[in-house]
């Protein structure tokens, strides 16, 4: 074990800004030593401006700088699988941004890649360190709704306006970089979210569609599954609608009422018992989202204490949304 966690990130884009990278800085006994950007300028620039040490426009230069001992692959999905493959053969952590991959099949192969290095592999589906999610799951265990027998999943927005004017389509709609879509990049979420929550997902179908034409990615999504332990559940995603009909929302039904929540954006959860008044609960989301996440992760790496945000937790997230389309 190592007694402080000294970090090189891949990728240094807008998730680093403030939802990520900062919090490097923040949390106990981690450090953010060095950032890479294939644009030696971008990175510098980051650099400067995040009070980093040290900047780099070459990966492998990063990866084996001996300075690091973990390294945050920040990079749009393609690029997770080749970084997690040198960084784990420096014999190097990895935490990885999600979907941990473009397709399954990738995702395994990093696995197998960090378990034979004997590294971990860690994954950045936050939520699952939020405390709105936390009461959610708090209120399951406490059976303050009865049995789950069903979860409905909602996702609905209108098209995003860079690809509506077709004004440089962002790298989310574009399937050989991001595996797919918005679904990829927002369900996946949803999904990895509902695995914590409920469990695992073991069968799962579902439709796609490219209904307005924008882009080349899926637009357009339904799907129904079976959870491990028996709930059914369903989703609905349409990336194309009127802004008026925008809709985010999970449901879980259970046999003595529901839980409802968004997974975006607010931190608001809903309580609807039998003959009680519905409960609903504000948290605060932090500053930078995904600092407990990222708490959790250096606490495994310096002290072995389990992050449940894993290789394979995410893998069954990639494998649950290439069943769907």
């Amino acid at each position: 074990m190592v007694n402080k966690v000294r970090w090189g990130i891949i990728g240094v884009g807008d998730v680093c800004e403030v939802k990520s990278a900062p919090a490097m800085q923040l949390v106990e006994n981690s450090e953010l030593v060095a950032v890479m950007r294939r644009s030696g300028h971008l990175a510098e620039d980051y650099a400067r401006r995040h009070n980093v040490p040290r900047w780099y426009d070459d990966a492998d230069a990063l990866i084996n700088d001996p300075d690091i001992n973990a390294i945050y692959i920040a990079t749009p999905p393609d690029g997770h699988l080749p970084y997690t493959l040198k960084a784990a053969a420096a014999g190097k952590p990895v935490y990885v941004e999600k979907p941990m991959a473009r397709t399954y099949n990738e995702c395994q192969q990093m696995i197998a890649a960090c378990e034979h290095a004997k590294v971990p592999l860690l994954v950045a589906y936050y939520r699952r360190y939020l405390p709105n999610f936390l009461q959610v799951k708090q209120w399951l265990e406490q059976k303050k709704i009865g049995d789950v027998r069903q979860v409905n999943v909602r996702l609905v927005q209108a098209a995003n306006p860079q690809v509506l004017h077709n004004i440089d389509k962002p790298w989310r709609v574009d399937p050989q970089i991001a595996g797919g879509g918005y679904f990829y990049d927002l369900a996946s979420h949803q999904l990895d979210l509902l695995d914590f929550l409920i469990g695992p997902i073991i069968n799962v179908s579902g439709f796609r569609a490219n209904q307005a034409g924008l882009y080349q990615a899926e637009d357009s999504v339904v799907a129904s599954w079976q959870f491990k332990n028996g709930v059914l559940g369903s989703g609905n995603w349409c990336f194309c609608a009127a802004q008026s009909e925008e809709r985010d929302l999970i449901q879980i039904i259970g046999s003595e009422g529901q839980i409802e929540f968004p997974v975006f954006g607010s931190g608001q959860v809903t309580l609807k018992q039998l003959k009680h008044k519905p409960q609903l609960v504000e948290f605060d989301l932090p500053k930078h989202i995904q600092q407990p996440l990222i708490d959790a992760v250096v606490k495994q790496l310096l002290t072995g204490s389990a992050c449940n945000s894993t290789g394979d937790s995410a893998a069954r997230t990639n494998w649950v949304m290439q069943q769907i389309v």
